[in-house]
């Protein structure tokens, strides 16, 4: 069976690499737009720290968490050593104290089902700076040993080059799609049919452009994220754990004295590939409040990401309905780092017929 995959992000990387890895013949099309979620965006894989209550939605994203370290180890006996992701930890914390135990209590229920979030502490404000120093010195965290960082650029292409070890083939192209009776069908940029039995559409914001050629309103939108990168030479952060505020923003750290905070959520912004003043203030502000220590690190980059945002926090994943041969991985929004991996070997699985190892049907997209 051939596979055609449109959008080369964290999602779409993983069907490809498990479609790959069961030997089907699958090509993966993607176009460089500016400001691929992916691209920008530095994840956190720690769910058992969130506010949302949903239970589907949170099994999902404990499921999610939970798929990594088979990934980690899968992609690490294919020969990928570069992939961005480090088991560092998390700290939770927050300036109201009523807020902070709340989250100690919700943690606490959470983690007796999820060895993988390791020995749950509470550490005392000089034990938590030790762990990442630039923090504020009156604020006391629950320390989550089994929480992670990712860099999804790297994660990304270090799918994406598994599977095209294993025979899947790139390119890069603008495509589009159009119905032949009721199955879709793809047009590359010189307007030649790229023959596909099925096709997966994990194009991120773009999506909904894509499938309107269908007639399907895909109810997915650009939500702007502006992502701060700071550097603090000389300093070895390379094991300075995650930190969470209990708030939209966060922070972490990668191995070359990188610190990021993040992120703003830009409702209603379009494509607006802009760095903003208002956008620099809210991160900056934010991250300087919790951990004032990076007052003097050096400001480097800040990246934009368009994070898939849909009308609820549900995923969008499934066939489509009235479609035989097409499939939507996409809605994940601020979740999805740390459940595009899995979400994505969930719809190699549909794609090939086999059971997913939960249940998606309430996440199927709508139809014409």
């Amino acid at each position: 069976m051939r596979v055609l995959i449109i959008g080369a992000g964290i999602l779409g990387a993983s069907a490809a690499y498990h479609l790959a890895r069961q030997g089907l013949d699958v090509e993966i099309v993607d176009e460089a737009h500016q400001g691929k979620a992916t691209m920008a965006g530095a994840g956190i894989v720690c769910p058992w720290a969130t506010k949302a209550d949903d239970p589907d939605w949170y099994y999902m994203y404990a499921s999610g968490a939970r798929f990594y370290d088979s990934l980690i180890e899968g992609l690490r006996a294919k020969g990928e050593t570069d992939l961005g992701y480090g088991k560092v930890g998390a700290l939770v914390v927050a300036e109201d104290r009523s807020e902070f135990h709340a989250a100690a209590e919700r943690i606490a229920q959470r983690v007796k089902d999820a060895p993988e979030a390791g020995e749950i502490r509470h550490l005392t404000p000089a034990e938590a700076r030790a762990h990442f120093p630039p923090l504020r010195e009156d604020l006391d965290a629950i320390h989550i040993p089994g929480a992670a960082r990712v860099d999804a650029r790297l994660l990304s292409a270090a799918m994406v080059r598994a599977a095209v070890t294993m025979g899947a083939k790139l390119r890069s192209d603008y495509v589009t799609l159009k119905l032949d009776g009721d199955r879709a069908r793809c047009l590359d940029s010189n307007g030649l049919t790229i023959e596909a039995e099925e096709i997966i559409v994990t194009a991120g914001a773009w999506a909904s452009q894509i499938l309107r050629p269908l007639g399907l309103s895909h109810p997915v939108v650009p939500q702007k994220g502006q992502i701060i990168h700071l550097r603090l030479p000389g300093v070895a952060t390379a094991k300075w754990p995650v930190v969470l505020p209990m708030s939209s923003h966060y922070m972490l750290a990668f191995d070359d004295s990188r610190v990021v905070i993040g992120a703003t959520r830009e409702t209603n912004s379009g494509f607006d590939y802009r760095v903003t003043a208002a956008g620099e203030h809210e991160v900056l502000s934010a991250g300087l409040n919790i951990a004032p220590g990076l007052a003097n690190a050096t400001l480097i980059e800040t990246r934009i990401g368009f994070r898939p945002a849909g009308e609820t926090m549900n995923p969008i994943l499934g066939r489509v309905p009235g479609i035989e041969n097409l499939m939507i991985g996409n809605g994940l929004g601020a979740g999805g780092l740390t459940i595009g991996p899995f979400a994505g070997s969930q719809l190699a699985k549909l794609a090939t017929g086999q059971a997913t190892d939960i249940p998606i049907e309430k996440y199927a997209p709508q139809g014409r």
